[in-house]
């Protein structure tokens, strides 16, 4: 059962995405939940996001395209409450099949021991009860999301390891490892409701090219569901920080408003540590 205004000051939450904006629609309204109740949030961000969509060249060129993002970012997490912001500097590695995904500096092509035990040091140097970030999946198999997810569940377990390495030599075990790690889901009855909806009204949907039945996460691996309907209107705003990204013609901008409200009112987690859970060992779900 939530906790109506439950204090969260002694909570600290590392949350771990691969672009700017990629934190806003799946656990935007959680992160400003856990900040306004005091929790202490990290956010580490893996890719600058070089290769995303201008939504108005105005805002930048392809060669800006990532120190802009970057400052999107900063100022979404204003919004939200979020004051501890780490950039792994990676480049978007864009989608499988790209020539961008062969970048050498990209994210996909990075060392993976390497990235993980970066974000192992910072696991310690922060040390979280929880670590959130995306799912296997992606959420539509974007391969910057996957990696992250990797990476993140190595280090996860690196944080714990005293044989690993790092820089938090000295500290004890228990002070390194953190208790619950979440995937972040979107779940698949979700992406088939918008993409239903946007056929009927003649938009073409973004997963146009993709299996619709295959997008996402499957409904039943979700664990936890938080309603964060309370911080809707400081998702929406802090989402709207990412100028470059939002194209107010695009799919998801012509959805009904109050359709895409109740979407964003709901945020989906699959607890992925401990995986031995008992009652009331899912975190989330108690929000």
């Amino acid at each position: 059962m939530p906790v109506p205004d439950q204090d969260l000051t002694d909570l600290r939450l590392l949350a771990a995405f691969a672009h700017p904006d990629d934190e806003g629609f799946g656990a935007g309204g959680t992160l400003a939940m856990l900040v306004a109740r005091g929790a202490r949030v990290t956010l580490v961000c893996g890719t600058n996001g070089d290769v995303g969509e201008i939504s108005d060249p105005s805002l930048a060129t392809p060669e800006t395209l990532s120190q802009v993002r970057q400052q999107e970012l900063l100022s979404a997490m204003e919004v939200t409450g979020v004051s501890d912001v780490r950039f792994l500097n990676y480049r978007d590695s864009g989608m499988a099949g790209t020539a961008d995904n062969q970048n050498p500096h990209c994210l996909h092509q990075a060392d993976a021991a390497v990235v993980a035990q970066t974000l192992a040091d910072i696991i310690r140097e922060v040390q979280p009860r929880v670590v959130v970030t995306h799912d296997p999946s992606g959420g539509y198999g974007h391969p910057d999301h996957q990696a992250m997810c990797r990476h993140t569940t190595e280090a996860f377990k690196l944080a714990g390891s005293t044989s690993s390495g790092g820089s938090a030599v000295g500290q004890s075990r228990a002070e390194w490892q953190p208790e619950y790690l979440y995937y972040v889901c979107f779940p698949r009855s979700n992406f088939q409701r918008m993409w239903q909806t946007m056929v009927e009204m003649d938009i073409t949907p973004p997963f146009a090219s993709q299996d619709i039945d295959l997008v996402g996460t499957p409904d039943e691996e979700v664990t936890a569901v938080v309603d964060v309907g309370p911080y809707v209107d400081t998702k929406i705003a802090s989402l709207n920080c990412h100028r470059t990204q939002i194209d107010p013609k695009g799919p998801f901008s012509q959805l009904p408003q109050e359709m895409m409200r109740e979407i964003m009112a709901k945020e989906y987690y699959a607890l992925i540590e401990p995986a031995d859970m008992g009652p009331g060992t899912d975190l989330l779900a108690r929000f």
